[in-house]
């Protein structure tokens, strides 16, 4: 159950300036204290209610509801930068904008996907998921009049800190997917994930002992195993890659940032350079152009991407699955290109720091860190190889939750 309280709710009348604004003061909040965070590895409560009362939860609900009615370019934009912050507060923003909105998408009944955008915003909730479906774990039963969900995921993203999440679960040999309150009896957060990166994402198990589960909570009747979802509901595994994008760029800037602020202060010029400053040295100027170039480049791609699935998400219940392949397959290039600079980037900053920066007080290594532990999620050679088969066989990706 979260723990996560609402202060104020600074959606309503919001403009997109504003909450522009508001995300960089919380991205430079988080650079100070980004190594301490790290060190610590609490759940991010307080940071998530920060969120909550700058209004960035609801930033993409619509105004008619109280939210900012940013589309899907400027909310990526957002995580992009809480990313140059804390990556994992990144991450979170961009989870929860989808498994938030994901409901809009997938829920044919279009009052009670209406209800459950009204309460979000009026609330400030915050959605995560349990949903990996390498992690089957969850048998949901038929219990008098409703339903009772027991079993266990291994990673849930947002476990302590969500308010409301997706979830999936077996139920009579067939896949059932509901939406459903944490503050119900039978809903357990664990306080495991101990992994070397994105330590505030707060990804720990979750169990559920006969938790209580209705028929309105369902997002549409129970399906085959493997059975493909309807085009419109299978956006939200393109925009789950574009969130990862966007975080990895911004992790990355945010790390070439921290790296720039400290040549400019404390690393001292090599003494075979023949320069009086740091700043002056032709090898560091010579990473930095590659760096900036590369960052660039990445945010650009990403930037048009979510453009293309933007487009083709607002086709609504008329896109084609060829529509929704072209636009994955942009998400994917994206991804591809946004991994490599990212690890590559992370982990060559103290080519521009020197021997000094390695020390555990400056915590430059958390970048890295957090990259890599993420970008393993799922295999970036598969996403270069479902860009690869469209362009050389015009073969749009199987659709799955993971592509």
């Amino acid at each position: 159950m979260s723990q996560s309280n609402v202060v104020h709710v600074a959606g309503r009348g919001t403009t997109r300036d504003e909450l522009f604004r508001r995300a960089h003061e919380i991205s430079a909040d988080l650079a100070l204290r980004a190594a301490t965070l790290d060190r610590e590895g609490r759940p991010p409560l307080n940071e998530i209610v920060k969120l909550k009362n700058a209004g960035l939860l609801n930033a993409l609900h619509a105004p008619a509801l109280g939210g900012g009615g940013l589309d899907w370019v400027d909310g990526l934009k957002l995580v992009r930068i809480l990313a140059r912050g804390e990556s994992s507060i990144g991450q979170l923003l961009g989870y929860h904008f989808v498994n938030s909105q994901y409901i809009d998408w997938a829920l044919d009944d279009r009052a009670r996907a209406h209800a459950l955008s009204a309460e979000t915003v009026a609330n400030n909730l915050y959605w995560g998921a349990a949903v990996n479906p390498r992690d089957p774990g969850l048998m949901l039963t038929r219990r008098g009049n409703g339903y009772v969900l027991n079993g266990k995921k291994s990673f849930s993203t947002a476990a302590r800190i969500s308010d409301y999440i997706n979830a999936n679960a077996t139920l009579a040999g067939r896949i059932a997917s509901f939406a459903v309150p944490t503050n119900r009896p039978g809903y357990v957060a664990n306080d495991d994930w101990d992994n070397i990166g994105q330590r505030l994402s707060d990804s720990g198990s979750v169990e559920f002992h006969d938790f209580p589960v209705y028929n309105e909570d369902f997002i549409g009747a129970p399906v085959d195993e493997g059975a493909e979802p309807s085009v419109l509901a299978s956006f939200n595994t393109p925009l789950i890659q574009l969130v990862f994008v966007n975080f990895y760029i911004g992790t990355s800037e945010g790390a070439l940032h921290q790296a720039l602020d400290y040549v400019r202060k404390t690393t001292r010029p090599w003494i075979t350079s023949g320069v009086a400053r740091a700043e002056e040295d032709p090898y560091i100027l010579e990473r930095v152009g590659e760096f900036t170039a590369s960052l660039r480049a990445s945010a650009a791609l990403a930037d048009t991407a979510a453009l293309t699935v933007q487009n083709a998400l607002a086709r609504g219940s008329s896109v084609t699955a060829r529509e929704r392949g072209e636009a994955a397959t942009e998400a994917y290039a994206a991804k591809v290109h946004a991994t490599n600079v990212s690890l590559d980037i992370t982990s060559r900053i103290f080519e521009l720091t020197g021997a000094r920066s390695t020390a555990e007080s400056y915590r430059f290594d958390r970048f890295w860190r957090n990259v890599r532990t993420h970008t393993l999620h799922d295999p970036v050679f598969y996403k270069a190889r479902e860009v690869g088969e469209f362009v050389l066989s015009d073969k749009i990706p199987a659709v799955s939750l993971y592509s």
